[in-house]
């Protein structure tokens, strides 16, 4: 889904890529892939997703249409959402509601928790990269956080990466006992770490170092994974 959401978003975006330096080479833009045959990629990508639900259950299928109806918004939402990285943040987060329905056959109130702070890590990382974009974005009239925030970006993207930090400590602490719940603290304690190093990154705002703090996000996600794995093989 995330490759099909791609090739949607850079088909509805390219009248506006090629006046963006970082994104005027991408395939579409350029004219060196038609946009319809972009198009016909992502439906079939999505049909494999789509595919891969039916293997779950009806709860999960039925959630798999928000899923997909939110994936379709986000590369409109860019031209009238002024916080469009919120509207991502859903989208990519999406996964897990459908992973509680796939496991559970329901979603509750954990699930969409763990939603709303993986939304302010979305937030932070692409507010990053919208910092990266900002000159060219204003120049076309494209709306973003890092626009929208203007001198209070650096701090947002802080504050976001905290609500995430906060929020995912206090949901996951509660479904471990105190050894492997000291073990995810650990974790957490090297995903701020690593967070502070972005706002290090980003404080002068300069292009390269937004892009790097951006690319960086990998490394934070994968430690809160592995906190989260090891803390439940000690369970």
């Amino acid at each position: 889904m995330r490759s099909a959401g791609c090739c949607l978003n850079d088909v509805a975006d390219r009248d506006f890529d090629r006046h963006v330096k970082r994104t005027a080479d991408r395939p579409v833009t350029s004219g060196k892939l038609p946009a319809k045959e972009a198009l016909a990629v992502g439906a079939v990508l999505a049909l494999c997703a789509f595919g891969l639900v039916l293997t779950t259950n009806i709860t999960a299928i039925a959630w798999s249409f928000a899923a997909l109806a939110i994936a379709i918004i986000y590369p409109f939402a860019k031209r009238y959402v002024a916080m469009p990285q919120a509207v991502l943040g859903v989208a990519f987060s999406f996964g897990i509601p459908m992973a509680f329905a796939a496991v559970q056959s329901r979603v509750g109130a954990v699930a969409w928790l763990l939603l709303l702070g993986n939304l302010f890590w979305v937030i932070a990382y692409d507010t990053e990269y919208a910092m990266v974009d900002r000159d060219d974005d204003l120049k076309i009239g494209m709306k973003t956080s890092a626009i929208t925030l203007g001198r209070f970006d650096v701090l947002a993207v802080f504050v976001s990466y905290v609500l995430y930090l906060v929020i995912w400590l206090n949901v996951l602490s509660s479904q471990l006992n105190h050894a492997p719940a000291a073990i995810y603290l650990i974790a957490l304690g090297l995903a701020l770490g690593q967070a502070l190093w972005h706002i290090w990154l980003i404080r002068k705002r300069q292009r390269d170092d937004c892009f790097k703090a951006f690319r960086l996000n990998h490394w934070l996600g994968f430690t809160v994974f592995a906190g989260i794995a090891l803390s439940y093989a000690a369970l």
